[in-house]
């Protein structure tokens, strides 16, 4: 069930379309949608960065921001909602939510695959985006699965140059559907949660996963832990000792 999109706005041929709110303060913001960029995203956090008006860089954002269930970071630029929905209607997506991975990467970088969960916005081309149709605990699953040291291994050792194509994606040994127990799901799927939703504008995503509760507390620590749980348990399911 794996399908993608590798350009839903393109940064250059898209730009007269971008809405600036450093350059003037539009009346219908509630019809604007933000543009995430690959610098926003990180591992399991879809609040690694936020945008500045006066700068095009990003800006780390703190543990304290993101322990504010209620923290959502700015981005430079923002689109109509309703261009969102006519590019993401031509792969029949109508969730709260989205998944992507940083084309942009490098094999000396600390991690090479870098994947998200990240609310329902306008996405540039630096972020591909993944459609997986199929069972949400095995959605959970495979954004685990990407997430994972073993997976980031091999990926590192495929990768010849700055970008993690959909080609080189679709050559990486992904675990299969079947590989996954109930009992691999039911370890796997609540960690996937935990350190995925942990601010209100992922509360569609937490739904799809059949959680209604409050998001969870950003806590680096724990986080720390439930992230090598969960390599720990891949490494396993692809036969490590």
């Amino acid at each position: 069930g794996f399908d993608y999109m590798t350009k839903m706005f393109d940064m250059a041929d898209n730009s007269h379309e971008f809405i600036d709110f450093s350059a003037s303060a539009p009346t219908n913001r509630e019809s604007l949608l933000p543009l995430y960029e690959a610098k926003h995203v990180h591992l399991y956090d879809h609040r690694w960065a936020t945008s500045t008006a006066d700068s095009s860089d990003a800006v780390l954002c703190s543990a304290e921001q993101k322990a504010d269930p209620r923290f959502e970071i700015d981005t430079r630029y923002w689109m109509p909602a309703d261009r969102v929905d006519g590019r993401l209607s031509s792969k029949s997506w109508d969730h709260e939510w989205l998944m992507g991975w940083r084309d942009i990467t490098n094999a000396t970088n600390e991690r090479t695959a870098i994947a998200s969960v990240l609310p329902r916005a306008a996405v540039a081309h630096t972020l591909r985006i993944a459609f997986v149709k199929g069972a949400p605990s095995l959605i959970a699953a495979f954004l685990g699965n990407i997430s994972s040291i073993p997976f980031d291994y091999v990926c590192r050792q495929k990768l010849g140059g700055t970008h993690l194509t959909v080609e080189v994606l679709k050559q990486l040994p992904t675990l299969p559907p079947s590989r996954y127990s109930k009992t691999d799901l039911d370890f796997i799927v609540p960690r996937v949660l935990a350190l995925t939703y942990t601010a209100n504008d992922m509360k569609g995503w937490a739904k799809h996963l059949g959680f209604d509760g409050d998001p969870f507390k950003f806590e680096p620590i724990s986080r720390m832990r439930l992230r090598a749980e969960l390599d720990a348990y891949y490494a396993r399911l692809y036969g490590l000792t």
